[in-house]
């Protein structure tokens, strides 16, 4: 985690932890860094940056922000306008932009804000790139073999342009139409763009698919972004499937970097399921490389025990998209994700995308001739208690003998019948206790045994 960037950009609430000053200021070392990076090379044009935003009010202000930051600097900027973030990944990588950027906060609510980093090649920045960019909110930049107190101003034909870019995010939709390998013809399909950068593009994908789309949330106002919308509140997409008689509704969050599922019988299908039954279909097919599929350690216990009984290998990360495609990236892995629906498909994206997701399930319900319901029924999900603990330390919490031991013997006593998890928070003072078992009583009991011997140890904090 950096100073100001975490595993999905630099987050906060809109002018009060990430303010129209910190947009100008990202934008002005952007459209220096990579101006200079070229000017090293012997090359004198204009770095090209791509950027892209969601439906919150104050991703106008940061959109202009930046702009002026990256134009001040020498930059080109591109403007897709409202778009989602694999868009912008897309565009970043087929197009060769230098970097792009993404002003969301995703699933969050509109008062909060957010600025995603992507290379060259569409994917997240690296930490080395962030660390430079923190260092120059901070007024400490040292690049490229000096101390820089200030960074140069373009002046004459070098001030930058702006450009529009929509085209960009037209092809964009073109490329997901080129991905359905089937007519959607005869399918009834609900779509809960969570008012969200997904209005404008998920049911003209649809559309031109063959489906007969119903859409809900898909009229932003700048305020109701993810408000009792979206993969966050999907209880109203399961409402609308079952009212309508659909045959499948997919949830997208604000930036549409996830999608969550709900079957002909309004139960939700998560990212587990997802994996699950895209996994066995690429199996199936031959085409499952290293016969692997990607997950983090949140990932469902019954998850591993279906993947077992169909004879596929799987990877357990870190939380955090992020850490799914680094680890699909250097071990040739095709897909990966995230029980919260952040679904990558290495062989057509660098990042989660939802729309992406949802068209790869209609392929496989279409090629098997069968229910969502059905895909997934394999595949059960055990029952899950997660609490949360405030410590004073939870490196120390964490490795006390006696919560280890503790935490060792119910590990033995679940055996294979469910699976202990315990981590820290990574941004809060806090030990996340989950246990996964057949019940749910026996979640909590397992789950507060371990939390007692924390307080009995002093770690709580007060």
């Amino acid at each position: 985690m950096g100073r100001y960037f975490g595993t999905d950009g630099f987050r906060g609430e809109a002018n009060v932890g990430l303010t129209a000053d910190h947009a100008y200021t990202v934008g002005r070392f952007l459209g220096w860094y990579y101006g200079e990076l070229k000017r090293q090379k012997g090359d004198t044009s204009a770095p090209r940056v791509v950027i892209g935003k969601d439906t919150r009010r104050s991703s106008y202000m940061f959109e202009y922000s930046l702009v002026g930051g990256l134009v001040a600097s020498g930059a080109d900027a591109y403007l897709l306008h409202v778009t989602t973030t694999p868009s912008v990944a897309y565009v970043t990588r087929v197009d060769e932009f230098d970097c792009g950027v993404m002003i969301t906060a995703s699933h969050n609510p509109f008062y909060d804000n957010g600025i995603k980093l992507l290379n060259g090649n569409g994917e997240k920045m690296d930490e080395k790139t962030i660390g430079l960019v923190e260092d120059y909110i901070d007024g400490n930049l040292t690049a490229f073999g000096k101390k820089w107190d200030t960074i140069p101003f373009a002046t004459k034909d070098s001030i930058g342009c702006t450009v529009d870019y929509v085209s960009g995010r037209n092809r964009y939709v073109g490329y997901l139409i080129s991905l359905g390998l089937y007519s959607f013809k005869g399918m009834k399909v609900g779509l809960d763009c969570a008012n969200g950068a997904s209005w404008n593009i998920a049911k003209s994908v649809f559309d031109a698919l063959g489906a007969t789309t119903y859409v809900i949330n898909d009229e932003p106002d700048g305020t109701n972004i993810n408000n009792n919308a979206g993969s966050t509140h999907i209880e109203g997409l399961q409402k609308f499937v079952v009212e309508k008689g659909l045959d499948v509704g997919f949830a997208y969050d604000g930036d549409a970097d996830r999608c969550l599922c709900v079957d002909e019988k309004g139960n939700v299908v998560n990212g587990d399921h997802i994996l699950y039954v895209y996994g066995k279909y690429m199996k199936d097919k031959g085409e499952l490389v290293n016969n692997t599929v990607v997950t983090t350690v949140m990932s469902n216990f019954g998850l591993y025990k279906a993947f077992d009984e169909a004879g596929i290998d799987y990877a357990k990360t870190a939380v955090g998209d992020k850490y799914v495609y680094e680890y699909m990236t250097e071990n040739n892995c095709v897909i990966g994700g995230e029980q919260s629906g952040h679904i990558i498909f290495s062989k057509y994206a660098t990042t989660g995308d939802g729309i992406m997701t949802s068209i790869k399930m209609m392929e496989v319900m279409l090629a098997r001739k069968k229910k969502m319901s059905e895909l997934c029924s394999p595949l059960t999900i055990y029952p899950q208690v997660l609490e949360n603990i405030r410590v004073t330390d939870k490196t120390a919490a964490q490795n006390d003998p006696d919560v280890v031991a503790k935490v060792d013997a119910v590990a033995k006593d679940l055996g294979d019948s469910g699976r202990i998890l315990v981590r820290e928070s990574g941004t809060e003072p806090v030990v996340r206790v989950m246990v996964e078992a057949e019940d749910k009583e026996t979640c909590r009991n397992y789950v507060e045994s371990v939390i007692r011997v924390i307080k009995d140890k002093g770690y709580a904090a007060k």
